[in-house]
């Protein structure tokens, strides 16, 4: 088995892995690969996990229009903004998105995505693009179509919930998983529900869904009797150990205790919640199972710990006791993947990345490079923008067009 060598860093420490695991991390060994620590030079870190976001939200920054009128709350945010995106996605569109979003968190250092899919113009067949965008540029990921029935009913839940029964049952990818999605609580019947939950025991896999995230959210569970969203996904058993629900944002700090003793995960995502204007999800301590993820901003995690932490000094939440966030996506990882996670340690998956200062120098997935010096070792950055650019001109005019 080969075993590849990265260091040692400005700190003298020395990282080896045979396969894709990591073998050893510590001072350098006698006769080992590796030459003298420079203190100018990069430091070992772990890979980032982004642990929840929307790939197909990609092309967003190269000039996405803005709404018109402006929104005024967070319906209609997504009615004017995402929704009317994720409806003129296209395979072009989605690949080209897909594969933008890809390269810059591989150049950011981010090994992991935990993806939640919409395109409900594009629904069969939407996960593979995906994945080959995953598989081609060497990022891990975890993909599954959020189904919903806020444009076509019943029937287009369905073939959410078709998608993910046919990725999950055809991927063969390896560094690729597939796991149910729902969009969110007030976007699906109870029908839908229980063929969710049908679905979750069928393939022997977790639920991803919005969960609290408006208050809007929160109004739609109580008017059919419930509680909460929690409590509505929980009384149709929709929700397996390890599930992820996305936000949590208005959650109670007993509906988090709740969560965590069914063994469910939340991700919070300061970045998203301040810009749409959600809140603060203040009551996330109550659970030991909380990630981090973009919610669909760039997956330059680094930016969203700042968030997380600017966002708990606002908020009175001390920075010790958010900390643990930072890399929990770890545990739920290994999880997901059935493999050791835990950063930098043998045995763990060789996910890793060489940073100085700013600047991404190396990234291994599995053991394998898929950046070098900085650059795409799987793909050329400049062919990957320049095409985004122009499917983003195409999906800008497709939006105007939308009703």
């Amino acid at each position: 088995m080969e075993a590849r060598s990265l260091g040692p860093d400005s700190s003298g420490t020395l990282l080896l892995a045979e396969g894709d695991r990591v073998s050893y991390y510590g001072p350098p060994i006698p006769g080992a690969p590796g030459g003298a620590s420079d203190p100018e030079a990069f430091v070992i870190r772990p890979g980032r996990v982004n642990a929840h976001t929307h790939i197909y939200s990609g092309l967003a920054p190269l000039g996405m229009p803005p709404p018109e009128p402006p929104p005024t709350n967070f319906l209609e945010i997504l009615e004017r903004v995402w929704w009317r995106l994720d409806r003129a996605l296209d395979a072009e569109s989605l690949r080209a998105s897909a594969r933008l979003y890809v390269a810059e968190a591989l150049l950011a250092g981010t090994t992991t995505l935990i993806d939640h899919h919409e395109s409900p113009n594009f629904i069969e067949g939407s996960l593979d693009i995906l994945a080959d965008a995953c598989e081609e540029l060497g990022v891990r990921a975890i993909l599954g179509f959020g189904a919903t029935e806020r444009n076509g009913g019943l029937e287009e839940a369905r073939r959410g919930l078709a998608e993910c029964r046919r990725f999950i049952r055809e991927n063969d990818r390896p560094r690729v998983r597939g796991i149910v999605a729902l969009h969110a609580s007030f976007t699906v019947s109870d029908e839908t529900l229980e063929e969710a939950s049908d679905l979750c025991r069928e393939l022997g896999t977790v639920m991803h869904v919005h969960v609290a995230e408006d208050e809007a959210d929160m109004e739609d569970a109580r008017s059919r009797g419930y509680v909460g969203p929690l409590q509505r996904l929980l009384a149709f058993e929709v929700l397996p150990e390890g599930s992820i629900l996305a936000h949590g944002v208005h959650c109670t700090p007993d509906e988090v205790h709740l969560a965590s003793a069914r063994g469910l995960w939340f991700v919070q995502n300061p970045r998203s919640n301040r810009g749409n204007g959600v809140g603060y999800a203040r009551h996330l301590g109550a659970s030991g199972r909380v990630a981090l993820g973009t919610d669909g901003y760039p997956a330059r995690m680094d930016e969203e710990v700042l968030a997380l932490f600017e966002e708990a000094r606002a908020n009175g939440d001390d920075r010790t006791a958010v900390e643990p966030r930072v890399e929990g996506a770890y545990e739920l990882v290994a999880e997901l993947f059935g493999v050791a996670f835990e950063p930098l340690a043998p045995g763990s998956m060789a996910d890793v990345a060489a940073v100085h200062g700013a600047t991404v120098e190396e990234v291994w997935v599995g053991g394998e490079a898929v950046v070098r010096a900085g650059v795409l070792v799987h793909g050329d950055i400049d062919e990957i923008r320049a095409e985004a650019a122009t499917q983003a001109e195409r999906l800008w005019e497709r939006m105007r067009t939308l009703t």
